[in-house]
């Protein structure tokens, strides 16, 4: 297990380095640093997936994380495409990518009752942000709505998955009211943003880690163990 965290160690740091430069306005730092952290996330998994056999859930995480890095790099990646729309359109990708893995691959329970909060809060965000949306109304309401659903889906999972899923969502929910309703939102919510982004993606990727390792085990029979 503490090899499994070593390889958190470089997303971690980085994270720590951005998040620092986005607070102190530093944007030439902040800048490369954004485009190193789902690479160095998905080293992480590689790291932490050595000895446990790679898996289809692997496979899913890392393409999600790839998609999460074409989202957090859209405006270096596509400059001559409106960044916004491609922001969802990456993001939303991974989401649909999170919804597999979380319902199809990794959950062990049903949607408990207590998920139904995630359809209040599409509503009411829908509710106060649409006059503020203009021709990306629709747009946004599926981004939310694959973005809820991965937030369901993770409901079914591992803790630190639940978690990760919850930080994911505040995340996109404060960079919502940054995007449409700028005015309204104190600069201290730019680092913020990250910061709930870093730790929602990190820990989605260690409770991923961990589930896979705990379904190996459980397959193993008592007299191999």
């Amino acid at each position: 297990m503490r090899r499994l965290w070593i390889g958190f160690v470089p997303y971690i740091a980085v994270t720590i380095v951005h998040v620092t430069a986005l607070a102190v306005g530093s944007d030439a730092v902040a800048a490369p640093t954004k485009l190193a952290l789902m690479p160095l996330l998905a080293l992480a998994v590689v790291w932490g997936a050595r000895g446990s056999g790679w898996s289809g859930a692997y496979t899913l995480l890392l393409v999600a994380l790839g998609l999460s890095w074409l989202g957090d790099g859209a405006a270096t990646f596509v400059p001559w495409l409106p960044t916004v729309p491609m922001m969802l359109l990456f993001f939303g990708l991974a989401h649909l990518c999170y919804i597999a893995l979380f319902g199809r691959v990794l959950a062990v329970r049903r949607v408990p009752l207590w998920a139904a909060v995630y359809a209040v809060w599409w509503v009411v965000l829908l509710a106060v942000l649409w006059p503020h949306l203009g021709g990306l109304a629709i747009a946004v309401a599926a981004y939310g709505l694959v973005l809820g659903g991965t937030a369901v889906a993770a409901s079914r999972c591992h803790p630190l998955i639940v978690w990760g899923s919850v930080f994911f969502l505040t995340s996109d929910s404060v960079l919502a009211f940054r995007l449409f309703l700028p005015d309204a939102m104190p600069d201290w919510t730019s680092p913020l943003v990250m910061v709930t982004y870093c730790l929602g993606q990190g820990l989605i990727a260690a409770g991923v880690l961990l589930s896979v390792r705990a379904r190996r085990a459980a397959q193993v029979p008592a007299v191999a163990r």
